[in-house]
Order: structure tokens, then sequence, then C-alpha cells
């Protein structure tokens, strides 16, 4: 696997100098020589190439999934040179892709000709539209050209801005043509397929990250977001107020040649633009001024990029946002007020009345009860399957009715077992429903699920991403891998929303269109939207995340070897014992450790599972996890108490059960304190 843009890709297709395929031994020696070693598989904090760094790698250079690779260097150049870009498909219904990208493209200074025959003789956006490329006049001189068609119409496409002498031709999102590549090779010209030239501007300028997408861009430079072209007559550069405000090459790192304790501190964060205050301000305000009505306009309509209202977005959240996404190598994140809302979150764009959730029955008591009973409100069933059988959760998914989603936890809670994610994921992509992980226990210091294939993470970022139990949350992070529109499961992404007059949202934003659709329909609609303060803190917490996840996983292992030998406990469910039949799969999906929470059973039952639990003095009995300090409970008569016996014990909750979440004092002293409990009770 290569690691680029911050995220796992696939597999280098290595093609010769122009046609065939070289041979394997060929192919394996491009690969050493161009691949960045992912370097989850060992305990280390880096996740930087040791090879040859990803922005150093050629424009062609394509991987396994046909998704061209550019670095930013070459897409930046573009974006500088071009002045003026003819739009092959440009259409005049605001709530096309094209008609978005135009508007958004000359509002930053580029002059952008439609070209649609269907149109041809008439005005979009102010702009005469033409029939053909070549149709334009010539006293139009054309920089580039951006095509919305379909493959087989690129190439003659191609040909025309070859013709025409552009310098480039950029195909956009979802549109990969080799032929239309090769014409424009041999003719001089720059290539760039399947992306869009609006997302790159955004990306590369901090307005992307607005909405919590992960821009792959760190930079400690004072720089406002945003940016026009040049008012000046030449139009050359995009406009900077301040010298700091440009962002060139040497100014920004690329997030994806970054170690894991850099991306926890810088990813999403930059100086603030007006004060240079290092530290991300708390944004404590509910609303945003407008420019001016078209401003206001573009925004309600999702045209450009900005803040309405704090119930979508908010500055403070959004750094956390991209942070979350960047560290689990996603596209983009959704906050939320809580773990819970998070969740409510993740299958909102999913599930319609009558549709199915199949998912582990390996959870906290809380989400059992949601998905088993709450969600019934909304007409959404969930079957809950053992998923250490394999086979039983594919006849699950594969019986039930309208199956939207196959759900899990990376690292169970409260028993701490590990789930096969990639054979999760081999069943949801038989099934053509993506793959929720909640990886709340392990973080994405100990687990990446989006490597390992799953489409969306679910975090409650109340546990150890914040980690002090300070600041309530959650988030929602998409890989960005998952076509909601390759079959009709999903008509709240793939279908045009009523809301929004007709927009069809992965159509128009692509990879980005699930978090984009969480920001503007289900955080607007629901409302669970997290607090700036608890934003705050928890970017904070971040901060030392692999510090604190070290101390609570070392810590959690002499705990365990402790109580496995102590006579009045009956078993230890940790991962981390060689005794586990987890631990195989820790040095596969948590090689950095097996977590902080875990269970144990006692000798005596559920009478002494509560006197331990009041008999300690530095473990603290309350209802959470992943906290500084260490944490004790009886699950089975609190968080799983609403839950009938049957669901308790397949919880791994039953009476005779203790739950610890383990902090990051001294572990001589837990194993003292849990010493005399057990002796006291």
């Amino acid at each position: 696997r290569i690691c680029t843009l911050g995220r796992c890709v696939g597999v280098v297709a290595c093609k010769g100098p122009r046609k065939g395929v070289r041979t394997l031994s060929s192919a394996l020696k491009q690969l050493r020589t161009y691949s960045c070693r992912v370097k989850a598989a060992r305990r280390t904090r880096s996740f930087a190439s040791s090879a040859t760094p990803a922005a150093s790698l050629s424009p062609s250079e394509v991987v396994a999934s046909g998704e061209p690779y550019y670095p930013d260097e070459y897409i930046l150049g573009i974006l500088k040179e071009v002045k003026t870009i003819a739009m092959v498909g440009a259409s005049s219904k605001w709530q096309r892709p094209s008609n978005f990208a135009m508007k958004y493209l000359q509002e930053k200074g580029y002059r952008v000709v439609p070209v649609n025959p269907g149109s041809a003789g008439s005005k979009i956006l102010g702009e005469m539209t033409y029939a053909s490329v070549l149709d334009i006049p010539t006293s139009i001189k054309i920089d580039m050209v951006d095509v919305f068609q379909r493959p087989d119409r690129c190439p003659e496409v191609t040909k025309q801005a070859v013709e025409r002498g552009a310098s480039v031709v950029w195909l956009q999102l979802g549109i990969v043509s080799e032929e239309a590549k090769r014409i424009a090779t041999d003719g001089g010209l720059k290539m760039v397929m399947n992306r869009c030239p609006k997302i790159e501007f955004s990306r590369l300028r901090g307005e992307l990250s607005m909405h919590g997408f992960a821009s792959n861009v760190i930079s400690s430079r004072r720089r406002v977001i945003g940016g026009k072209k040049d008012d000046s007559e030449d139009g050359s550069d995009l406009k900077p107020k301040t010298e700091s405000d440009k962002l060139d090459s040497k100014d920004a790192f690329h997030s994806g040649n970054c170690g894991f304790d850099t991306l926890s501190i810088h990813a999403g964060a930059a100086p603030d633009p007006t004060t240079g205050a290092r530290s991300t301000p708390i944004f404590q305000t509910t609303s945003y001024v407008f420019e001016n009505v078209d401003n206001a306009a573009s925004l309600f309509n999702l045209q450009t990029f900005g803040n309405i209202y704090s119930r979508l977005s908010n500055p403070t959240t959004a750094v956390l946002e991209e942070r979350l996404a960047t560290l689990d190598k996603g596209r983009g994140a959704t906050c939320t007020a809580s773990g819970h809302s998070a969740q409510l979150l993740a299958l909102f764009p999913l599930m319609q009345p009558g549709d199915t959730l199949v998912s582990s029955n390996r959870l906290y008591g809380g989400s059992i009860t949601q998905f088993g009973k709450t969600f019934q409100k909304f007409g959404w069933n969930c079957i809950f399957v053992d998923t250490d059988d394999l086979k039983s959760v594919r006849s699950a998914v594969e019986k039930a009715t309208n199956v939207k989603a196959l759900w899990a936890e990376s690292l169970a809670n409260p028993g701490g077992s590990i789930s096969d994610i990639e054979g999760l994921k081999q069943i949801a992509n038989e099934n053509g429903i993506p793959l929720i992980i909640d990886n709340t226990l392990a973080t994405p210091y100990l687990c990446q699920p989006v490597i390992h294939g799953a489409d969306l993470v679910v975090y409650s970022t109340t546990k150890f991403l914040s980690g002090h139990g300070n600041a309530m949350g959650g988030a929602v992070v998409d890989s960005g891998k998952f076509d909601w529109s390759k079959n009709d499961k999903f008509p709240s992404l793939s279908q045009p929303e009523p809301a929004y007059h007709g927009l069809t949202f992965q159509e128009t934003f692509g990879d980005l269109a699930y978090t984009t659709f969480s920001h503007a329909v289900s955080l607007r609609d629901l409302g669970p939207t997290m607090a700036p303060i608890n934003a705050f803190l928890t970017i904070t917490g971040i901060e030392t995340l692999s510090l604190r996840m070290e101390k609570h996983c070392q810590n959690a292992q002499k705990v365990s070897e402790f109580l496995l030998d102590h006579p009045e406990v009956d078993w230890v469910s940790y991962a981390g014992l060689p005794s586990s039949q987890y631990y195989d799969l820790v040095k596969k999906y948590t090689p950095n450790g097996a977590g902080a929470v875990f269970t144990f059973g006692l000798k005596g039952g559920f009478s002494k599972g509560i006197s331990t639990v009041e008999s300690c003095q530095i473990f603290s009995h309350l209802a959470n996890v992943g906290d500084t300090r260490s944490l004790i409970l009886h699950p089975a008569s609190t968080t799983h108490r609403q839950l009938t016996e049957e669901q308790r014990q397949a919880a791994g909750a039953g009476d005779n059960v203790i739950r610890l979440s383990i902090g990051l004092e001294d572990a001589d002293d837990l194993v003292r304190d849990l010493n005399r409990a057990l002796a006291t009770s």
C-alpha cells in the first residue's frame, strides 16, 4: 500500500513509458522507490515516509483505483498560472455542479467561458456561451479547459484544447480518460483528472478546512483564509492580503509527510490571521456576518465555503474536525454534542424508515439501547450479531431486509475485544453497504480503521480523545472512499435533495458529499452541535494523545497481569494478554497497545462486584472511560442495567463483571488499591 494525501489509497499500478504494464519485478522495484510505508503496524508514532516524500511523486503516478495523484505544488502551479478557463458542460441551472464551480471560480478572479451547445448564444453567469471550445473567439486566450463530460467525450474535447492552444486540461470529479491524457501529453498540455478546481483551490487556500475537511496542509504562517486572483491587469497570482497570506510550497508541509505527533498538534490549526494567536481561539458566537446579499445566497445554496450559524459550523470546532479527519486518514469529519449524537448522525444520511442496521452485540450498553429501542421510533431496525463469527454476520446481512450499514467497535466496551475490521469490510463490500467502526476506545493512535477498510469512523470524543473527563463530544469521520451513488440504497446522498432545490450531494461534492450532508442537513435539522469550549478542550487533549495512550496501555498491561494471578479473580478479558483470543488481532489492528479499558470476573458474583467497587480509594466509581484518572464500574448495576440478562452476557457485562478504565497514575498504586479492595470486599 502507499500513502498519498495522508491516506492509504491502494497498490501502485506501474505502467511503462506509454504502453503495457511492466513485469512484476519492475513494478515492485518502482513501488519500493515511491511508496510511503504506512507504519501503523509498528510501535512508532511516525506516519512519515521513510522513502521518497509523497509530494515528490510524479503527477502521472496512478494508483490501482484509477485515481491519479498530483502533488500540491503541481495543482498550485496550475491555479496560479491560469487566468481564463473554458468550462465544457457548463449549466445555467444553479443546482448543477458545473454552475457551482463556475460561480466560485469567478468569485476568485478567474474568467470562466461556458461551453454548452444547448445554451450557445445565451449567457451563463454573465458570460456568453459557445457550442465548442473552437467556437470561442480567438481574442479570448484560453489557458485551461475544465471538462464536465463523460469520459468517452473527453478525447475530442482534449483535441480541441490542444488546437486552441490551452496549457491545461482538467477533468472533473469522477472523470478519468487515459486516451484524453495521452492526447494532452502528446500536445504538451498538463492534465488533471478526477479533481475539481473549486475544491482544490479552497483546500489549498484554507476554505475547505472551515467545514472539517482534511486540507492535507500544515503551516505555522499567519495567513488569511480564501483569497482571489490579483486585481491587477495581468491577474497573475492568487491574491495575498499580506505577504504571509501567500501559500507556496515553501510555506507549508504536506500532512502526508508528517508524523502522528506533529499532526496531533498542528493538523487543522494555524495562527489566527487577525491577532496572530497561536493557540486556537474559542469562537463563542452564534452567527457570522455576510459580505453581501450574493455571498449570503451562495452560502445558503452551498455554492461557496463559509460560516452561517454555529449549529452548522464553527471555526473552533472546524479545527477539531480537520484534525480528526487527518489523524484517521479520512476526507472530512463532523463533530457533535456527544458520542450518542454522533451515532445518530452517522446513520441519518443512510437510513430510511424500514431500513436495517446490522451491529455487533459487543457494544456499550447505552449503544445497544439506542440501536435496539430508540431507533425503532424512527422506523429503523437493528439486528445484533456476534462479530467474532463472520459467517453469522454474513448471514444476517444477506437475509435481513434493506440493510444499510454494518457496525462494530474496534475495541469493544466493556470487554476490550477486538473486531476483525478487514473481515467485516469484505462482507460489507459484498453487499454494497458501508462499514462503520466505533473507534472510541482505540483512538487513531492505536487503530486507524480507514486503513483497514472502514468507510465511516465514529467517536465519543468525551473519552480518550479529550482525555481529561471535562468535555462532552462526538465525531463522525468519513473516509471519502464509499461511492454513495453506486446503488440505489442511499437516496439522501445520491438523489436530488428537495431542501436544496434538487441538488444531489454525491454528484455535486464527490468524496466530500457525506460530510457536507452531515453539516448542511443532519446538524441543521437534528441540531446536536458541539460547544466551542468542548471543541477547544478536545483539541488541547489531542495534542498529548500519543503520550497519554502509551501510558494508559502500559498501566493496563500491568494491572491486567496482576489481576490474572489474583485468587479472587475468575478471569481477565484484556486483549494484551497472551492468553486472550484477541491477542493476534492486537498485533494486526492495535500494534501500539490493546487499550486501557477491560473487564475481569469476580468469583463472588453480583454482590462481590458491588462491594469491590465501593471499596476502592484511587479508582473513581463513575460512568465514564478514557480519563486521566482510573475508573471502576459494575456494568450490570449501571451502564448495562437496562438490558436483559441475555443481552448483558452477550455484551460481556454479566453479574460478576467489573469494568476498569486505567488512568495515568503510577501502576503500583493502582495495583495496591485493587488488591486492598478485593481483600476488603
